[in-house]
């Protein structure tokens, strides 16, 4: 006997045959109000399939997405057991739609299993190894080209050097100054703060000068860099990636090396001295309104400057900043590269972009601190 789910909506008829196969005769409108019934008899007989399933669809007048589903999930139900399906009469319209949704996967995924912590420790040991790798591989990539680039260079792609020097430089001018007034403003003031208990408050200038331009300065520039420039890097050329653009460069028969990175890293390495020379004479403006606050002359504190920071000091600094830059554009580049499949994937890349920059620039941060003390700077 034909069993009803809805008389106004939707008909159907089940039979299993001697074969275990389940026969589906349904008529009417398959849509989310009607589905129900039909859904849970069909998931109660295909419980423990012994055959195929065979639904008649033909003389459906309508099916909406919850009728879709159920003919998308008991398809894949039976055919996860190796049995077979067949849909017949399913009309053009929604043979089409079907088509479209076949591609998702609604089945819930089996958890996976959760690494111990020699597992976790293994594959960190391999994918610091596979790090390093690429690293090196790149630095030898990335001097070729550049030698390559200083030979010839009418192969650079100066307009390209010219934009990035805009978007690191020009556009970074006033994080830059803001960050240097304000350090400098905090690090004069709680440094008077301290030494006013030794009457000492005119070394705040010497202290102030030294710690900016040997440590500070290219240090919390380097920094910014990373956070604003090494992260962009990184995401363009991720997004490069992700869209296969790369792919399509090394087609052209064109390095994405000497095309992407070498503008890029070009254009880091001419601009961040200049932005560490903007961060130190807004600190010392900074510095310069604490002490005016304090009752010293300007005379006095410029005087104190002069004195204490020398052109060797002023030089080690510059050289600190300069290779924070390669560092940092480096390391933007390196990841954009490394860039996988997926959405998530650019983001993955910019966040360990700037993390991996800061600690490199921390590392050589300290290296060049055991180096200017053995050389007595």
């Amino acid at each position: 006997m034909p069993k009803t789910a809805n008389p106004s909506t939707l008909d159907y008829s089940l039979k299993t045959a001697q074969d275990g196969t389940v026969h589906a005769e349904v008529r009417g409108r398959m849509e989310a109000g009607s589905v129900g019934p039909l859904w849970k008899e069909l998931a109660s007989r295909l419980k423990k399939p012994r055959g195929g399933l065979v639904l008649d669809v033909e003389k459906v007048d309508y099916m909406d997405m919850s009728g879709q589903a159920l003919l998308l999930h008991f398809s894949r139900l039976v055919q996860d057991r190796n049995l077979p399906v067949e849909i017949r009469g399913l009309r053009s319209d929604f043979r089409h739609i079907q088509e479209q949704i076949d591609c998702f996967d609604c089945r819930p995924r089996p958890m996976q299993r959760k690494l111990s912590a020699l597992e976790e420790l293994g594959r960190a040991a391999v994918n610091l190894g596979r790090d390093t790798r690429q690293f090196f591989s790149f630095v030898g990539e990335f001097v070729s080209a550049f030698a390559y680039s200083l030979t010839h260079p009418g192969t650079v792609r100066w307009r390209d050097v010219l934009s990035h020097m805009e978007y690191v430089g020009g556009r970074a001018v006033f994080i830059i100054a803001l960050m240097g007034f304000l350090i400098g403003v905090i690090i004069a003031f709680q440094t008077a703060i301290t030494l006013r208990a030794f009457g000492a408050e005119i070394f705040v200038a010497k202290l102030l000068g030294l710690s900016m331009v040997r440590e500070l300065g290219p240090l919390v520039t380097s920094i910014i860099l990373a956070g604003r420039s090494g992260s962009a890097f990184a995401a363009e050329i991720g997004t490069m990636k992700t869209n296969e653009e790369i792919n399509a460069l090394q087609t052209m028969g064109l390095s994405p090396v000497r095309f992407l990175v070498v503008p890029r890293m070009l254009a880091a390495m001419l601009v961040t001295p200049l932005l560490c020379l903007f961060f130190l004479l807004f600190s010392f403006i900074g510095g310069a309104l604490v002490m005016l606050s304090m009752d010293f002359t300007l005379s006095s504190y410029i005087h104190q400057l002069s004195t204490s920071v020398g052109m060797t000091d002023f030089l080690g600094g510059m050289v600190k900043v300069f290779v924070f830059s390669i560092l940092v554009a480096w390391i933007g580049c390196v990841r954009g590269l490394q860039t996988g499949s997926g959405a998530s994937a650019v983001g993955r890349s910019t966040t360990s972009a700037v993390v991996s920059a800061i600690v490199l620039i921390i590392l050589a941060d300290g290296i060049f601190a055991v180096v200017y003390y053995i050389l007595g700077i």
